[in-house]
């Protein structure tokens, strides 16, 4: 692996700034996880006409055939300014769709994504099925040109503004566990398809629960081989699972700490001076590049054609417990006021501390669990047996 980026792509990561410097106003914090994504829109487009929303895809598909680091550092920067460029659909089902789908699939669902044009959901979990994802029970039963589904989902991350719904349910039910599953995409208007929304305990409506009451869905709309899909869903996890947003988005938050250090004053004392928390800093500004080393590597992997299974455990397991300490970091450095919530005139660095602790709390739940990331490092990665 070489650490050092090709000057070309040195000289793209400055195009980058300079176009968040001249479309991102000075006090821009990012959007809230439960803002409409349409607030968004106008900023995507325009990175979809520059094409730098699918850089690695193919022309054809409104790409621009662009080595994987190009995506890579596009993706950094992006998340280093909170730019919630990239979308589930663009890293995740473009990619998985490029693999296993038809032409018809790639043709008709490849380029509205890279247009910004139509958002999708991930319909994975389910009440009884998180992180023994294979124990799905929603159903999808052949009915003619259809399947018919019925079940539930749960956890479906902005499934109240998607468009269309990329899941996985059961076509067999007496084959293997990880038999007699189907890749399936819905359309998110199909009869049947009731939503409800979960708040979480930081008030966010990112969640939901989806219900199927008969939902018809073609059977063009079948990714990969039937009764085959777990196979086309667990790759698309290690899409989910990479990335290097993670570490980017801790690094801005560690220099917000840091000058939140350098200018506050405690019983007297700039709180810079504490050797406590110039240790936790510390600390954590090593976990962050140790985090993005990572990032860089699957980065590289992809460049290189190569399969990043293991890498991508370790990059989510890094990435989501590092995650959770750089805001307990945070939590402890502001005292109460750190307790504080966007909107009150004492809350520092407005709230986003507080709201990324409450949050960072699913973070190694989400993309699957840390118990399983582990299990993935141990078996797929140092060839331990399974326990």
């Amino acid at each position: 692996m070489d650490f050092a980026f090709p000057q070309e792509l040195e000289e793209f990561r400055k195009e980058i700034q300079t176009f968040v410097k001249q479309e991102i106003p000075d006090d821009w914090t990012g959007v809230d996880e439960d803002a409409n994504p349409e607030t968004i829109r106008p900023l995507r487009k325009k990175l979809s006409d520059k094409g730098w929303l699918t850089i690695a895809w193919p022309k054809e598909y409104g790409g621009m055939e662009a080595p994987h680091l190009q995506q890579l550092v596009f993706n950094e920067e992006m998340a280093y300014n909170r730019v919630p460029a990239a979308d589930n659909a663009i890293t995740m089902l473009g990619p998985i769709l490029m693999m296993e789908g038809t032409d018809e699939q790639k043709a008709t669902f490849l380029p509205p994504i890279a247009n910004a044009d139509v958002r999708w959901a991930q319909g994975y979990s389910e009440p009884g099925s998180g992180s023994d994802l294979a124990s799905l029970q929603t159903r999808a039963v052949e009915d003619g040109d259809d399947f018919i589904i019925n079940g539930t989902k749960i956890w479906t991350s902005g499934a109240h503004h998607a468009d269309w719904l990329f899941m996985m349910a059961r076509t067999d039910q007496d084959a293997p566990k990880h038999r007699g599953i189907s890749f399936l995409l819905v359309d998110m208007k199909t009869p049947g398809l009731e939503v409800r929304p979960i708040i979480n305990m930081a008030n966010i409506h990112g969640f939901n629960q989806l219900f199927f009451d008969n939902v018809r869905v073609p059977k063009r709309n079948l990714v990969g081989e039937y009764n085959r899909g777990w196979y086309v869903g667990a790759r698309l996890l290690d899409f989910e699972r990479s990335g290097v947003g993670r570490s980017a988005g801790a690094r801005k938050t560690l220099e917000e700490l840091v000058q939140f250090a350098k200018e506050t004053n405690w019983n007297g004392q700039t709180l810079s001076k504490n050797p406590t928390t110039r240790n936790r800093l510390a600390d954590m500004a090593i976990e962050v590049e140790v985090a993005r080393m990572i990032s860089y590597h699957i980065g590289w992997l992809q460049s290189e054609g190569e399969v990043f299974n293991r890498e991508a455990s370790m990059g989510k397991l890094f990435g989501s417990e590092m995650t959770q300490r750089i805001f307990q970091t945070g939590m402890s450095m502001m005292g109460l006021y750190g307790t504080l919530s966007k909107g009150s005139k004492w809350a520092p660095l407005q709230g986003r501390v507080e709201r990324g602790f409450l949050t960072s709390f699913s973070s190694t739940i989400a993309a699957g669990t840390s118990e399983i990331q582990r299990n993935v490092i141990a078996t797929r990665g140092l060839g331990l047996p399974r326990g």
